[in-house]
């Protein structure tokens, strides 16, 4: 349910809504999927804010993706067997830009490994479909081929909690690129319920687990904010002047939120929940807390601004933006935005006894 009656476009919204619900096709909800997108951006030109036009743009794509499976559902014989669909990254965190690709895996339940295998065979093609399905409405596959339609993230609950076990307890970095994708899980069709006992054995793995937290700390801190002793920004000659908003910017803000409460063992997924959630457990402080929220909503909307193309001027669509071509009040906005992603990950260095 998108709360959207104290926002522009508030009827539209609705109206878009009902539409993906009453499709029957794929056809339909690829027309859905474009008056989603273009209503999102009609959002953020109404200067709504990054959190809600990221709320609604999520909300719309949860229900665009629930609608496919639905539709596909009825053309596949799917085996008696309780299955969830689950949204990773991004759709996990309900923080998709205008610019995503496909993130999610399937769970199942299964009585043992040769039931899995079994069931296995029966859902991938329904889940490849899907993958094929949510393509077509504008939602590329993932190059790095996480997706349900993949064996590798359709699997029983049993095996996806051998899974989450191994990288916890073995924090390889393979393992440690799964964790940061797959433990911002959440239940987008399907038995939610399954996502429920995943969840509750993870926070078991991870409450205070120093060793895990400290890798996965060391490796978000391999990207750090272009910031410059001498000067405000710092860029490479070959990225032609440019920052990667998502990789030097948000995705900090991300990991840190994600690090912090992994460990203290919360349920949340989204990174401002997250973060408000480290300062009601005593954390965080609220100021900081509160600090790092809205600069990590400011980043958000500065890269929704370059993926509508809006206010950025000669930016192509994606993450990429040349400081230079920010209005001086942006200009500043990232600065400080950015400053803040260092004192977050000072805090990171600080917690886990990093020395840099």
């Amino acid at each position: 349910m998108i709360e959207t009656y104290l926002l522009p476009q508030a009827d539209e919204i609705s109206g878009c809504t009902a539409r993906i619900a009453g499709a029957s096709s794929i056809a339909a909800l690829v027309a859905c999927a474009v008056e989603a997108r273009r209503l999102a951006v009609a959002l953020h030109h109404e200067d709504a804010g990054a959190a809600p036009v990221m709320r609604v743009l999520s909300g719309l794509n949860d229900a665009i993706g629930a609608r496919v499976l639905a539709v596909l559902a009825l053309r596949f014989r799917l085996p008696p067997a309780r299955w969830c669909w689950l949204g990773l990254g991004s759709a996990g965190r309900q923080e998709q830009t205008f610019v995503t690709d496909q993130d999610n895996g399937l769970i199942f339940s299964a009585s043992d490994d040769g039931e899995a295998r079994e069931l296995r065979v029966l859902f991938l093609p329904f889940a490849r479909a899907a993958n094929q399905a949510l393509a077509e409405c504008g939602f590329p596959l993932c190059d790095g081929e996480v997706m349900a339609g993949n064996p590798r993230w359709c699997l029983s609950l049993s095996e996806w909690l051998e899974s989450f076990a191994v990288w916890v307890r073995t924090p390889e970095p393979e393992a440690l690129l799964n964790a940061a994708i797959f433990f911002d899980f959440r239940p987008l069709a399907g038995a939610a319920e399954l996502a429920a006992q995943l969840r509750r054995p993870l926070a078991e793995l991870t409450r205070g687990n120093e060793i895990f937290l400290r890798m996965m700390t060391v490796n978000a801190l391999a990207a750090s904010p272009p910031l410059g002793r001498l000067r405000d920004f710092v860029t490479a000659a070959e990225s032609g002047g440019a920052i990667d908003l998502k990789k030097f910017g948000a995705r900090i803000f991300v990991d840190a939120a994600r690090i912090l409460a992994l460990g203290a063992g919360s349920a949340e997924t989204g990174t401002v929940p997250r973060l408000r959630r480290m300062a009601s457990e005593g954390v965080m402080t609220p100021a900081d807390a509160e600090a790092a929220v809205h600069a990590f909503l400011a980043l958000q909307g500065i890269r929704l601004a370059v993926q509508s193309g809006s206010g950025v001027a000669g930016q192509a669509p994606g993450n990429q933006v040349d400081p230079d071509c920010l209005n001086d009040f942006d200009r500043r906005v990232l600065l400080e935005s950015l400053r803040q992603a260092r004192k977050l990950q000072q805090t990171l260095k600080i917690r886990f006894h990093i020395e840099t």
